[in-house]
């Protein structure tokens, strides 16, 4: 079994100093044997943002794994944005946009997805895929096979939000390669499963992992929060780690099962502390 800090969306620039501390102890309790960041690591692709971020990445459990976001370009430095496009990212966060790590368990592939020619909304070009492809096809059979991304295959929850464009597409190279679960961010909302409603289900062979945002103020009816993952090639908990204020605490909780080739969420079981009695570990 693996443990995996799953973050998103710092927005350093617009953050929570106390949320960011608090966090860095959290995850160091954790142990995480990898960490995975999904984008947005600042605000406004500044130079101290980014510095700021590059401090609090040092400061994290390795290995950490990280992609871009779209305000990880710059928005209205034009010239920047354009030709410099992720410059500042590789330069004070990691210079690789395709980054990959493996051991004997899982793999892990990180995309980025985020375009200059977009302000929000992201892409998967067809040099990705053909990657997603490539890069599964030298893993060994039975380790988990993971995929990284800023912008959601589906949208998290109803209303004005917009999956990354050409999903279909990738999600085509996606189930070829195997890959069985995959986090993404960028809408600030923690939820975990195959999203039913959306025409991306892949049968129920993939599950797709949200993070909410970890230190942004930039909050979306939810606290800030992240995902504490414990995963097996056919089993998955997915803890949210929600931030109440001087700590991050567990809010949700969800198990899979990979059966027949599709993820079962099974519902935990609520232990009632009955006197006298303590509830069995």
């Amino acid at each position: 079994m693996k443990t995996i800090v799953h973050l998103s969306d710092l927005h350093f620039g617009r953050h929570d100093e106390t949320a960011a501390e608090c966090l860095l102890a959290d995850t160091s309790r954790a142990k995480p044997d990898i960490v995975v960041i999904t984008g947005d690591l600042t605000q406004r692709a500044r130079h101290r943002q980014f510095a700021a971020a590059r401090a609090f990445l040092e400061k994290l459990p390795r290995p950490v794994l990280v992609v871009p976001g779209n305000h990880d370009v710059p928005l209205y430095d034009i010239v920047e944005r354009f030709l410099g496009r992720l410059a500042r990212y590789r330069r004070y966060i990691c210079a690789e946009l395709q980054p990959f790590f493996a051991d004997d368990e899982i793999a892990l592939l990180g995309l980025n997805t985020a375009r200059s020619a977009t302000f929000a909304n992201g892409r998967i070009s067809r040099k990705q895929a053909a990657a997603i492809k490539s890069v599964f096809a030298t893993v060994p059979a039975g380790r988990l096979r993971l995929l990284a991304i800023h912008h959601p295959l589906a949208a998290p929850v109803a209303g004005n939000f917009t999956p990354v464009a050409r999903a279909p597409m990738a999600l085509e190279a996606i189930t070829g390669a195997r890959v069985r679960l995959v986090l993404s961010g960028h809408y600030h909302r923690a939820l975990s499963g195959d999203l039913a409603g959306s025409d991306l289900v892949a049968g129920g062979s993939i599950l797709l992992v949200h993070a909410g945002t970890a230190i942004s103020t930039r909050l979306r009816g939810e606290p800030n929060s992240y995902n504490l993952l414990r995963v097996e090639p056919t089993a998955v908990t997915c803890v949210v780690r929600a931030f109440s204020g001087s700590d991050f605490v567990d809010a949700d909780t969800a198990h899979y099962t990979l059966i027949g080739g599709r993820w079962t969420r099974h519902q935990p079981v609520k232990m009632e502390r009955v006197k006298g009695i303590e509830p069995s570990s």
